[in-house]
Parts: C-alpha cells; sequence; structure tokens
C-alpha cells in the first residue's frame, strides 16, 4: 500500500525570497505527502551540504528517484532514508544535495501517515511516546547574521516555561514579541525585523537583556504563569581566528572571557537556554561553561553538534553542553535525525527542534517535535512560515485531547 510510485521535485520559494526544492511522494494507494526544505544563514561548518536547489533537483532526478520509485516504501522510513544515502554516496549529501533529500525524507513521512490515516507524529513516534508538548522558544529580539546594524547576539528567546498549554505558550510569546515593540518605542528606538520577524533595533547586546527582560516580566505578571528567556549566541559567527576571540564591535573576548560572560548573563537573568555559547570547534569550552551553569540552564549545540551522530557522542564524552539543537536539513534525512535525539536522550541530553532563518509553510518539525517529547521547539513568533508551525502545534495538542 505504501509502496512509493512517484516523486516529483520542483523550486518553490522560502521566506527570504530564494528558491529552495520542494517534493511530492505518491504511493500505491493513494497517500501522498509534500514537503519543503528551509535553509539556514548562520549555518555550521559540518553541516550536510545543500546544492543550489535546481543542482539538488536534478542529481535528485537522476541518483535518487529511480532507488525510490516501485523499490521502497513510504511507510518504512529508514528504508526511505537508507535509499537517498545509498543514492548520494557520501557522508554528508554533497552528491544529491541536502535540501533534496530531506524534502523527500520528509515527504515520504507524511505519505506514510496518510496511508495511515494517522498524524504525522503519530506515525513518527514510533520509538517515543510522544506524550508532551514541547516549550515554544520565540526569537523577539534578534541581529546577528539575521539582521544587520543590530544586536552582536544573534537571538533573545521568550520561553514560557510555566504555560498551562502549547496555547497559551504561544499567545505568551506573541505577547512578549508585542511588548519589547512597545518598549522599544518607549524609548524612541526605531526597530525592522529580522529574518525571523524578531525585533532588530539598533541596541547594544546589553541594553537588549534590559529590554527582553522588561517584557518578560510584563506579560508574566500579566498571563500569571512563568515566562522566561533563552540565548541562541551564535558565537561561532562572533569568533575571529586572527583576533583569537569573541569580537563584539570594539571589544575582544577571550575563550576565558566569554565563558565568564556567558555565566554571569545566566546568573542575573536567570536565562533558561543558551545555544552555541561558543565557537563550534571548542568542547573544552562549552565542557567548562557546562560544568559551571549547565545545572541552571539548558547549553545546547548548534554548530557544535549539527544533529551528528558522531559528533554529539564526542561532546558527550566531553561532557560539552547538556542539549543539541535538532535540524533535519543540517543532517540530510528524518532519521539521521532521530538518530541524534536518541543518542541524546540516552546520555541525559535534551533534545531541541528547530526552523532555519530561511523557512517555508512546511510544519514537519512541530510533528517532529511532539514525536520525540523534545523539551523545546524554535519556531519563530510572527510571521507566516513561522506561525504555521506554532498553529500546527495547537491543532496537535486540539487533536490529542
Amino acid at each position: 500500500m505504501t509502496l512509493i510510485t512517484d516523486v516529483r521535485l520542483r523550486r518553490v520559494l522560502d521566506s527570504r525570497g530564494n528558491p529552495t526544492v520542494e517534493a511530492d511522494v505518491l504511493t500505491q494507494s493513494g497517500g501522498f505527502g509534500r514537503a519543503a526544505a528551509p535553509s539556514g544563514a548562520s549555518t555550521g561548518e559540518y553541516e550536510a551540504i545543500e546544492l543550489p536547489p535546481s543542482e539538488a533537483i536534478a542529481a535528485a532526478r537522476r541518483h535518487a528517484v529511480p532507488r525510490l520509485i516501485e523499490e521502497v516504501h513510504a511507510g518504512n522510513q529508514r528504508e526511505v532514508d537508507g535509499a537517498l544515502r545509498a543514492a548520494d554516496g557520501t557522508d554528508n549529501f554533497s552528491e544529491i544535495g541536502a535540501n533534496s533529500a530531506v524534502a523527500i525524507s520528509m515527504a515520504a513521512a507524511k505519505a506514510g501517515a496518510d496511508v495511515l490515516g494517522a498524524p504525522l507524529y503519530q506515525h513518527l513516534g514510533g520509538a517515543f511516546r510522544g506524550e508532551n508538548f514541547p516549550v515554544p522558544l520565540g526569537n523577539v529580539v534578534g541581529g546577528g547574521e539575521h539582521a544587520k546594524e543590530a544586536t552582536h547576539i544573534q537571538e533573545f528567546l521568550a520561553a514560557p516555561v510555566g504555560a498551562p498549554s502549547v496555547s497559551e505558550a504561544v499567545f505568551a510569546n506573541a505577547a512578549v514579541h508585542a511588548r519589547v515593540s512597545e518598549i522599544l518605542d518607549e524609548r524612541d528606538t526605531p526597530a525592522a525585523k529580522g529574518d525571523e520577524g524578531a525585533w532588530a533595533p539598533p541596541i547594544s547586546d546589553a541594553e537588549a537583556f534590559e529590554v527582553v527582560d522588561e517584557a518578560v516580566s510584563d506579560v508574566e505578571d500579566e498571563l500569571g504563569f512563568e515566562v522566561r528567556f533563552g540565548l541562541d549566541m551564535a558565537a561561532a559567527e562572533l569568533y575571529d581566528d586572527d583576533e583569537d576571540g569573541y569580537v563584539y564591535g570594539d571589544e575582544v573576548k577571550s575563550t576565558d572571557e566569554q565563558v565568564d560572560y556567558v555565566a554571569e548573563m545566566v546568573e542575573e537573568y536567570d536565562l533558561v537556554y543558551v545555544e552555541d555559547p561558543l565557537d563550534e570547534d571548542d568542547y573544552e569550552g562549552f565542557a567548562d561553561l557546562t560544568e559551571r551553569v549547565g545545572d541552571q540552564t539548558l547549553i545546547c549545540g548548534d554548530d557544535l553538534f549539527v544533529t551528528n551522530v558522531e559528533r554529539l557522542q564526542d561532546g558527550i564524552d566531553a561532557g560539552a553542553g547538556n542539549s543539541i539543537l535538532i535540524k533535519p536539513n543540517q543532517i540530510g534525512t528524518l532519521s539521521d535525525a532521530f538518530d541524534a535525539v536518541e543518542l541524546a536522550v540516552r546520555n541525559g541530553y535534551d533534545a531541541v527542534i528547530s526552523h532555519r532563518s530561511g523557512e517555508t509553510e512546511d510544519t514537519t518539525i512541530a510533528h517532529l517535535a511532539v514525536a520525540t517529547d523534545a523539551a523545546f521547539i524554535k519556531t519563530g513568533t510572527v510571521q507566516g512560515e513561522r506561525t504555521a508551525k506554532l498553529n500546527e502545534l495547537i491543532r496537535i495538542a486540539d487533536d490529542a485531547v
């Protein structure tokens, strides 16, 4: 019933107006799945390779599609993803492109779920209970690679950890986003928006901490449950080999100073989450920071781990971080993403499912977060490609009642 009978690939727009790959997978019994690959701006050096969409589509049609049609069942995700790996023949999808691979992988999962008449999160959740709902992390102030002339820290993230439901968490993040705008207006500070819809004001990191802390406190008081915040520092983008340190405008912090700075911010602002606080090769620095504040907050590796089980195992062995960011397009297939989640969970690491800065309306990560009992999901806060995931979380929660 789930035998794949057709795979169609096309170029579609992502949220930055750039082309990306979309895939349709059809099965023998009429099952259908459609998915589109996102694209990152601050990408890690060790990520799977994203090819120009036209090249990725041509390569996938030549190498992958013949291995799938009338050969593989969409209901068997390992079989689908194994065929994609075999068709590519490299460790990093440099032959067919991780963008074509992940689009096909996700579309096949949806087709398999369609045949079963099951929601995607149930179809994907075989190895997990899928009983809990992730806390959405909402990007409310940003800079770095997502917005020019704004903060050095890439993302300030609202985290409604005390919300009694997914719906209330989603609306709490929207309220923080709105309150940030009001506070900036009160300070006569103009602010455009960055790639993910976060406010991108021309202020220092220190002032951004003040603004977000005030906004979070105001919303917490208004709603009556705990709302905290966290960071994505994207420190690999801040690190400069020539300067041998992390560059914040005219200031350069050594690794020890960066660890001290992050630890101080965790303690001063009671941060619930800190992503990529150090360079993507600095397992030792991650371990030092984790030892200092890992009992107070999540120290999450994105560029450090790139959803890769080998790099995650290196981190586990070194005591680097206590959580991993999971981005399916970063590794190429849903099976590879699940393997990273499973290794993390076995070793006491939390999983955080994440969008990318160049997104589509695809909602697969909402289902993946529920299916894997992820602690958090990064989806953004506003804009259609972000609210698509958030609204899907609300629908999943409603369906599960």
